[in-house]
């Protein structure tokens, strides 16, 4: 409610296919805009939620082994960054790797797992939440070059 400019910006940020860093304060529904965006434009939707234990396979996915009739083979388990829409949100210190490495697939739209490249399904956004920097127990994120817009709520 009363976000029209803010709602506006992000989706010229949608349609001119960038990525956007929406700031503000705890409880304003910054995550929730990102889910109805998703939901109105009928697009899967993850969060990635940034903490200091994250690790990158926790991003982009892993490679297990499965065992099959016909013997044991590695199968890649896609990370929530092959949504349509990635809600990243972080407001505690983490791991720098983890922001890059979802900052390289916005650049790109493809994750390099295992070796093998896997190319992330049409379209694809980044819509980044982060409490403000004055706020107790929140660190600047590490600059990420491929976020086109910058909102403060």
């Amino acid at each position: 409610m009363g976000q029209h400019e803010v709602i506006e910006q992000i989706l010229l940020a949608l349609f001119a296919g960038g990525h956007c860093l929406i700031t503000g304060a705890p409880g304003l529904a910054k995550t929730l805009l990102v889910k109805c965006l998703a939901q109105i434009f009928h697009l899967k939707f993850q969060r990635i939620q940034f903490t200091p234990d994250l690790m990158p396979a926790d991003i982009t996915g892993t490679e297990i082994l499965q065992e099959t009739g016909e013997g044991r083979r590695m199968l890649f388990v896609r990370g929530p960054v092959f949504a349509n829409i990635d809600s990243g949100g972080r407001n505690k210190s983490h791991a720098a790797k983890n922001p890059s490495r979802a900052a390289g697939s916005d650049a790109e739209h493809q994750v390099t797992a295992g070796g093998v490249r896997h190319a992330l399904e049409e379209p694809f956004f980044v819509l980044a939440t982060q409490n403000p920097i004055e706020m107790e127990g929140t660190y600047p994120l590490p600059r990420l070059s491929s976020i086109g817009l910058c909102l403060t709520w």
